[in-house]
Order: structure tokens, then sequence, then C-alpha cells
């Protein structure tokens, strides 16, 4: 849940940087061609994306990876776990010294990676994240420069 509002807040901050620099191109293309049309349009890019089919869409898949992302980790806590158990436990005397050290190393790479996994998993998400979203920004940036060259808008 946590990833989804850090993430919901990233897309609100690209969105936002994105409105600013339509904006800003806008008021620098208005002011060379006020004088040959005098129209000028806005639109709200923040409340455009998330109104488009696809951007649900993209939305239900990130919801899902997610999921998936942290499935994995719970995967990942369950074999440590379990690895932990069968070492504190009185099975250990089936094993050799050299078993047991294996074992032992073994359960300590799991805990780096265990212990890592928050910052990957965010990484992933942000790059799934980029990968679905990205398309559908520019689609809606493309789709407002059409609509405003169509009705000559600045």
């Amino acid at each position: 849940m946590t990833h989804k509002k850090n993430n919901m807040k990233q897309m609100k901050q690209i969105v936002t940087t994105l409105v600013v620099v339509m904006g800003l191109v806008m008021v620098g293309n208005s002011t060379k061609a006020q004088g040959a049309t005098g129209k000028i349009a806005y639109i709200s890019l923040t409340e455009l994306i998330p109104a488009m089919p696809e951007y649900k869409k993209a939305d239900t898949a990130l919801n899902d990876y997610q999921q998936a992302l942290g499935q994995n980790f719970d995967d990942m806590k369950r074999e440590y776990y379990e690895q932990d158990s069968l070492l504190n436990s009185k099975d250990t005397i089936k094993y050799t010294k050299a078993q047991l050290e294996l074992k032992k190393k073994n359960m300590a790479e799991m805990m780096v990676k265990l212990q890592g996994w928050q910052q990957q998993a965010q990484q992933l998400y942000q790059q799934k994240q980029q990968e679905l979203i990205a398309p559908i920004q520019k689609q809606a940036i493309e789709t407002v420069h059409v609509a405003a060259k169509e009705n000559r808008y600045t």
C-alpha cells in the first residue's frame, strides 16, 4: 500500500512537471503566435491521463505487479524461516559440519537478499510504472497537440 501511495505521488509529480513544461511551451508559443490566431487553450494532464482507458488498464497491471512483488518477498521470508527452523532444530545432527556450514552461509546470503529486497522491489516497480505509463503520457500529449493544431490553438 505504501508503494502505491509513493507511486501515485511520483506519478502526480511527473504529470505536474509535464503540465508546467507544456505551460511554458504554450506561453512561449502563444507570445509568438498571438498576433496570428489569439486562441489559447489549457488542459490539465493530471485530469486527462487518469481518465484515459489505457491508464486504468495500466493501473490494474501495476497493482497486479505490486502484489506479485509482495508475494515474492513473502516466499523468500518463508524459505528463510524454514531454513532457520531447520538449523535450530535437533535434525542438524544428520548433517556433516561442512553441510551445516554451507547451510549457514546460504542463510546469510538469504538474509542479505531479504534486506535489499524492498529497495530492489521499489526499483522494479518504478521501472514497470515507467514502462506502462510513459506511452500513455506520450499519447495524451500528442492528442492534445493534434487537437490544438486542428483547432488553431496555441
